[in-house]
């Protein structure tokens, strides 16, 4: 398909190959060294589950982490050391896995994911700040758009969307799309930039070394929504979630607030 060499990020990343893996132990490391509840469940289906981190002390609220994959790949087992950055800072962090494109389309995992949210805001008190990467910062993206009934939103101060794909119409001219069956309803159901802007503040973080459609869909939801975008000097698609483990980062300081 004309558009799949645009997307494709692991063949523009030197070393990519090894990534999942590094990410996969960092991950259970962590794990088995934080005050963790691990495959606590929002709904019924097996993917339908997130793990909750908590700080040494009280918490002062609850970030949320969403991964990406296209909607087709990964779990939440593999992000568990972005957690420390927040932890470090005294919010609890949780992470949700989800269904995965084909067994479901893109609607159903947004759907999930405000489900999973509801479930986490019950656990955790205070403000509620989302980040999500690539798929997942276009899941929290649509996650922070005024919704009926989801009345954790009344709690939601911040959403950081990292590398999103805020515009779904390029993903239709890829051979993910055998997957993905996107559809023009879909398109504008689920792209960001179609939809109205947040009550809540948002900022679109992007690193400077991605594939240029993805500083393209960065721009395009900073302009949609007239929000804030950081522009991360050099990161590629795969670096640029890494400082969300450091307490000092500027990329953390941004989920933060």
């Amino acid at each position: 398909m004309e558009l799949d060499d645009a997307y494709a990020n692991a063949a523009y990343i030197p070393g990519a190959d090894a990534y999942p893996d590094k990410w996969a132990q960092a991950a259970a490391a962590f794990r088995d060294t934080t005050l963790c509840e691990l495959d606590l469940a929002y709904g019924e289906g097996p993917r339908q589950r997130y793990d909750l981190f908590h700080p040494q002390r009280l918490s002062k609220g609850l970030v949320v982490f969403v991964h990406g994959g296209y909607w087709l790949r990964f779990d939440k087992s593999f992000w568990s050391h972005l957690a420390a950055g927040p932890l470090a800072q005294g919010w609890s962090v949780a992470m949700p896995s989800y269904d995965l494109c084909p067994d479901v389309r893109i609607t159903d995992i947004r759907r999930e994911i405000m489900a999973a949210i509801a479930a986490m805001s019950l656990r955790v008190p205070g403000p509620i700040r989302l980040s999500g990467h690539s798929a997942g910062g276009q899941l929290v993206a649509m996650a922070s758009v005024a919704t009926p009934g989801a009345r954790w939103q009344d709690r939601l101060v911040q959403t950081v969307a990292i590398s999103p794909v805020a515009d779904l119409a390029p993903l239709m001219r890829t051979s993910m799309n055998a997957d993905l069956r996107l559809d023009e309803q879909q398109i504008v159901n689920e792209s960001p930039v179609h939809q109205p802007v947040p009550k809540s503040p948002v900022t679109v973080w992007v690193g400077a070394d991605e594939r240029p459609v993805f500083l393209e869909q960065a721009e395009a939801l900073a302009q949609a929504w007239q929000c804030a975008k950081v522009v991360d000097a050099g990161k590629h698609h795969f670096n640029v979630i890494e400082d969300l483990a450091s307490p000092d980062s500027p990329l953390t300081a941004a989920v933060l607030g």
